[in-house]
């Protein structure tokens, strides 16, 4: 059997292999012969620090090298991650320090704690077994990365043969080590979780949904799947020289939209497109070069935007370069604002603020810079005013790097023209273009500006990888019940209209888009998507919590469907932009119609909506929109959009990839068509794949409703010979009085648990994708049912607090009495008074040895002594260590079948009472006793080294 230790060695072996040096903590440890510290309270390694600060630093004097030292193990803030922050930029930047020189003046200089471009000259140590105490508590770091005696990874392990330790076992273990030994997490750089077959990475704050895989050691192909994700992870990231590459230049610090500050490191797509794509840059800025760096496609959702500022920041940092200046081109005002707000929380990254022009001779005087800068700019401002037909050179510098977002043919417009005027400006500018979705093949504009693909992270890695949801596809065009004659037509010669032209081109009644939008918007057709809107999204908000958005074709429709919709659910408007459901964001003027004015908000306030609905917790649930927030706007807790206008090609898959961002266990998002776009979706489809993308850029809804009455049918079959069928029917009582039987029938078979826990979870998730689907409104409360029990297990199994730290989205469809897990009190149910945990008496034991449902006994008995034995460790460490190893032995025993339920029981019950018997001797001599603490070994050693 693979056990945590040899887990443990696995990762040092490996580490070995990459040329760390090796020790074993308990040999290092305080009071030993080869001691590094003088305490647990001690994180730091402070004679390889000393060390290293002195190897590096040949020119310090000797005080200032002990002034950063100082600084360095000095905490300035309350808040854990504000003294990370300001330890990366220490690692980063170095230690600011002043003194006084041989003739008496003061110099300031920095003092180097990590050697980033010589890796040999720095010190790489991996230690097992770190002990940290802190505030009297003591934990036990699995593994610990040192580099240069800084603590900059901590890995925690789970044992791979037990089904309960599972990595996010580990995951909880890192958040309880965050806020009871603070002092080692402060140096933290990156957290590494495993249990030897799967394995994440993740940051100091990040959730568990942003624990991500790193599947690739050379970043050229992904691994094989007969590797382990441990190993692969270790030597792909571990590795001496990018584990620095990524402290340096792929960690950034950013507040979110509540002002708490984050901590964002590159997933691996990120990290190694932006290493090729700086290569390609130096290659194409040289003389020789071609000027054109390439093209990134990464999809919608993956994190493009924060893909542009690691690239820029890399490059500006490359001496190769010498010091260039960076131009960020979008086409629309409000995608320039959002890059923006992305490069502008990423300042530290760039060394710099970027800044944007306002107009063109603003542009014109940031780029006639002689060096540096970072600037943004709309394509517009580089077309040629009134007459002119070019415009003048700016700058003839060859290391001027232009970043193009969503670099497409019909993004700008006349691709040919921009790539003129820009060549006219920077005639000796690179260009790169960053895309979500794939060049048609037959754009060979863009290829001739940008080159060839440099990275391509597809639909199916992406999902694969975690970094977005499928996008599921539900057609509702059946359901809104028009004649032939009143149903919208959409061709290929349909072209958009933008918010600003669509008055003017209604009152000329003679394009396309006008009639097409006189069809859309016929009230009785507003009336039918309002009703069918609002069933629908409220079965959709019953099986799953998150936001909705409805992108309707002109703005007339978009204030017209709010009212139906207010009419049918008043409670859901309000005048109050702090209040209400529903919302509508818009464009407008002051001459626009009475009764739009409301919904007509300037930039200041839509960015606080924008804010608002971003907010999971915020009741802001309903968004109408006609263009705003269909590109750049990331919002992960939107689950559903209903599309209501006509539109093709990378528009569309823009606009869709909205409800395809990552939020606690969403499983998808989903779209819902109302205005017939399944060819456009299919065209859109053929140019991904025809580009090589891999994964379906939609996945109809009959493929989830499938998956969950395939997995209804093995929940079935492990029910088989248990009659449920008056569940829903039962009165709560009732139910609740089911619950013990159903529950012993999953515990009594073999591998029952894993089985129906892992099944019904998958079946919820199916559920919630497929909620509005007629087959799963059919078996809506048999679904309930098996939540209800899988809720039941995970509660007497004591994994109910780590489901709740889960946070999750999905919903129990159950009634209201039975859905939460607090509700659930499971000793009523099988007829037992609640104990007192910290005495479990003997008439309570013996209610135990007397339920029918063994079983479920075993669960319970376990669940109370893992729970004592929980709370005792805080007073006796060794003593809890004991018990802990008596009952794995006993409940491996009863999983093996080595032992009868009444055999195990009563081993369960013998714990509880030596448990039960050593805490009254303990209380009986607390007054004589001395305290525990106090005589331990490393106890006795802090003592005398504060002495």
């Amino acid at each position: 059997m693979v056990s945590e230790s040899v887990l443990e060695k696995e990762f040092l072996d490996y580490f070995h292999a990459l040329g760390y040096a090796i020790a074993h903590g308990p040999d290092i440890a305080p009071g030993e012969s080869l001691a590094e510290r003088n305490s647990y309270e001690e994180v730091v390694l402070l004679n390889r620090v000393q060390n290293a600060l002195e190897r590096l630093n040949p020119s310090v004097p000797y005080e200032a090298i002990e002034d950063a030292l100082q600084k360095i193990v000095r905490t300035s803030s309350p808040s854990l991650v504000e003294n990370n922050h300001q330890l990366h930029r220490m690692l980063v930047d170095g230690v600011d320090v002043e003194y006084r020189r041989a003739d008496g003046r003061i110099a300031g200089d920095k003092v180097r704690l990590i050697d980033f471009d010589n890796i040999d000259n720095n010190d790489f140590l991996a230690v097992n077994q770190f002990t940290v105490v802190e505030n009297g508590i003591n934990r036990r770091a699995d593994i610990v990365l040192f580099v240069n005696g800084l603590p900059l990874v901590l890995i925690e392990l789970k044992n791979p043969a037990d089904e309960n330790a599972t990595i996010w076992s580990a995951f909880n273990q890192l958040q309880t080590y965050k806020m009871q030994i603070p002092s080692l997490l402060r140096f933290n750089e990156t957290l590494i979780i495993s249990d030897g077959l799967e394995a994440r990475i993740g940051t100091l704050t990040a959730d568990r949904e942003r624990f991500m895989p790193w599947p690739t050691m050379d970043g050229e192909t992904l691994a094989s799947k007969t590797m382990l994700q441990s190993e692969v992870l270790v030597r792909g990231i571990c590795d001496k020289r990018r584990l620095l590459d990524l402290i340096r230049y792929f960690i950034v610090f950013e507040e979110n939209e509540k002002g708490q500050r984050i901590k964002k490191m590159a997933a691996y797509h990120q990290f190694h497109a932006v290493n090729k794509a700086v290569d390609e840059t130096v290659k194409a800025s040289n003389p020789s070069g071609n000027k054109r760096i390439g093209v990134v496609w990464h999809t919608q959702g993956s994190g493009k935007s924060l893909t542009m500022a690691f690239y820029a920041g890399k490059v500006i940092l490359d001496q190769r370069m010498q010091n260039p200046t960076i131009v960020v081109i979008t086409d629309r005002n409000d995608l320039d604002d959002q890059l923006f707000g992305t490069f502008s929380a990423c300042h530290e990254l760039l060394r710099q603020a970027p800044r944007q022009a306002d107009s063109r001779e603003n542009l014109k005087d940031l780029l006639k810079v002689e060096a540096g800068g970072v600037v943004f700019t709309t394509i517009h401002k580089f077309f040629p005013e009134g007459e002119a037909r070019t415009l003048d050179m700016l700058s003839d510098r060859r290391n001027i790097v232009v970043i193009a977002d969503e670099a497409h043919r019909s993004q700008y417009d006349f691709i040919d023209g921009f790539a003129r005027h820009m060549r006219d400006a920077l005639p000796n500018a690179s260009f790169i273009g960053f895309t979500g979705t794939p060049l048609e093949l037959e754009d060979k504009s863009t290829r001739s500006v940008f080159g060839e693909y440099i990275s391509i992270y597809d639909i199916q890695q992406a999902v694969e990888d975690g970094a977005t949801v499928p996008i599921y596809y539900e057609s509702r065009l059946a359901k809104i019940d028009l004649r032939e004659s009143e149903r919208p037509k959409l061709d290929d010669a349909f072209e958009e209209v933008t918010e600003g032209q669509e008055i003017e081109a209604k009152e000329k009644l003679k394009t396309k888009w006008a009639a097409l939008e006189a069809l859309v918007g016929t009230q009785e057709r507003i009336e039918l998507v309002a009703r069918d809107f609002v069933n629908h999204f409220e079965q959709r908000l019953d099986a799953m919590d998150g936001k909705a958005m409805i992108v309707c074709m002109s703005r007339r429709i978009c204030v017209e469907l709010y009212d139906e919709i207010v009419k049918l659910r008043p409670q859901w408007h309000s005048s109050d932009d702090n209040k209400g459901v529903i919302k509508i964001v818009m464009t407008g003027s002051a001459s626009d119609p009475i009764e739009w004015q409301e919904h007509i908000r300037n930039k200041k306030r839509r960015e606080e909506m924008a804010k608002k609905f971003k907010d999971p917790s915020d009741g802001f649930k309903i968004v109408i929109v006609r263009d705003m927030w269909l590109t750049g706007f990331d919002a992960p807790c939107l689950h559903t959009m209903y599309l209501d206008k006509p539109m093709h090609g990378h528009t569309l898959m823009q606009a869709i990839a909205r409800v395809n961002r990552v939020f606690k266990d969403k499983p998808g998002g989903l779209v819902v068509d109302y205005i017939g776009l399944a060819d456009q979706l299919r065209q859109a489809m053929a140019t991904y794949t025809r580009s090589g993308g891999k994964g379906d850029t939609t996945v109809n809804q009959d493929v989830a409703a499938a998956i969950m009455l395939e997995k209804l049918e093995v929940c079935r079959n492990i029910f088989h010979g248990y009659d449920y069928s008056r569940w829903n029917e039962a009165s709560e009582a009732e139910r609740m009085r089911m619950l013990p039987g159903a529950m012993q029938h999953v515990l009594e078979q073999d591998d029952g648990k894993k089985r129906f826990l892992d099944t019904v979870a998958a079946l919820s998730k199916a559920f919630a994708l497929a909620s509005t689907h007629d087959d799963a409104r059919k078996v809506r409360d048999e679904v309930g049912f098996f939540q209800t029990v899988r809720t039941a297990i995970n509660k007497v199994s004591g994994n109910a607090v780590e489901i709740r730290n889960a946070d999750f989205a999905i919903r129990q469809i159950v009634s209201e009495a039975i859905a939460s897990t607090e509700v659930i009190d499971i000793f009523a149910a099988v007829g037992l008074k609640r104990p007192d945990i910290s005495l479990l008496s003997e008439e309570f034991l013996t209610e135990i040895r007397r339920m029918p449902q063994r079983n479920l006994a075993v669960e319970l008995l376990s669940k109370l002594v893992r729970d004592e034995i929980k709370a005792s460790s805080r007073t006796n460490v060794t003593e809890a260590r004991s018990f802990a190893q008596m009952l794995k032995e006993a409940i491996a025993k009863y999983e093996r079948r080595a032992v009868t339920t009444a055999q195990v029981i009563e081993l369960l019950i013998q714990i509880a009472k030596d448990m039960r018997e050593r805490q009254m001797r303990g209380e009986a001599s607390a007054s004589t006793r001395p305290n525990w603490r106090s005589t331990t070994p490393w106890a006795r050693t802090t003592a005398l080294s504060q002495s």
